[in-house]
């Protein structure tokens, strides 16, 4: 029987440590502290959970902790927060660039989305033809 928290289905074949990951906002650590505190042990299989376990985990995650929706929810309106109030990293977050103070000459890959600025970064090689 496929286990679903928060509109999300976990997969059946992984121990369920690994498994709670795939809730945005829950981490391995985290994932970690759940189970020990519903008293799971965490190298069991997500198929072989019972229904008091998975209410367990269900209960002890809707109640202490905010994932999927409302936390992607809420990072948006703090990224808005920032930029509404013209702060430098909400300028940052609006020109896609990175706001932690990372250098950008070379390595702002990520953030940008792979997107090459410079000359000779698209250029065929001289063998082939153009």
């Amino acid at each position: 029987m496929p286990v679903r928290i928060a509109g999300v289905l976990l997969p059946d074949n992984k121990r369920i440590e690994y498994s709670l990951p795939y809730l945005f906002g829950i981490g391995l650590s985290l994932s970690k502290k759940i189970l020990k505190e519903a008293g799971i042990e965490p190298g069991k299989k997500t198929s072989t959970l019972t229904e008091q376990e998975i209410g367990a985990i269900r209960a002890i995650i809707e109640k202490r902790h905010r994932i999927e929706g409302d936390l992607r929810r809420e990072i948006m309106t703090n990224v808005k927060r920032l930029k509404d109030i013209n702060a430098y990293r909400g300028s940052r977050h609006l020109h896609s660039l990175p706001a932690h103070g990372q250098r950008t000459r070379t390595n702002s890959r990520t953030v940008r989305g792979n997107v090459r600025r410079t000359m000779g970064s698209g250029r065929k090689s001289a063998s082939e033809k153009t």
